[in-house]
């Protein structure tokens, strides 16, 4: 079965830096796309950041994060990051990944078809 494990959230302060990490198991296909949603309190899921398995060059970003958070991914070890920088009160939220057997899923949430358990997130100002 495929098994995602979300880690490396916690309690920053405003302007501050976390290091999210997904490691994907119980898989054999070797492309797909890993996506970062996030679901903060009284809000729906949403979209922040997806890459291919086979093209780590191209990288999708929400426009609330852009520029501020850098998606990344260790082939070898089937694991994604994602650096999330100059962090905000409004960035917090659960972040969950999740993978798309479509290679170039992007941020279409529909294409996701396997979740992880979510990292929660709280940036205080």
């Amino acid at each position: 079965d495929v098994q995602l494990q979300a880690s490396g959230g916690g309690l920053v302060q405003a302007g501050g830096s976390l290091r999210l990490s997904c490691t994907a198991s119980g898989f054999t296909f070797n492309e797909y796309s890993i996506g970062w949603f996030r679901q903060g309190p009284g809000k729906d899921r949403e979209a922040v950041s997806a890459i291919p398995s086979n093209r780590p060059d191209v990288t999708y970003y929400s426009t609330s994060v852009k520029g501020r958070f850098t998606i990344s991914s260790d082939n070898a070890k089937k694991t994604v990051y994602l650096q999330m920088n100059h962090l905000k009160p409004e960035d917090t939220a659960v972040y969950y990944c999740a993978l798309a057997t479509a290679p170039l899923a992007g941020l279409w949430r529909g294409e996701y078809d396997y979740w992880g358990q979510g990292t929660q997130v709280t940036v205080s100002s």
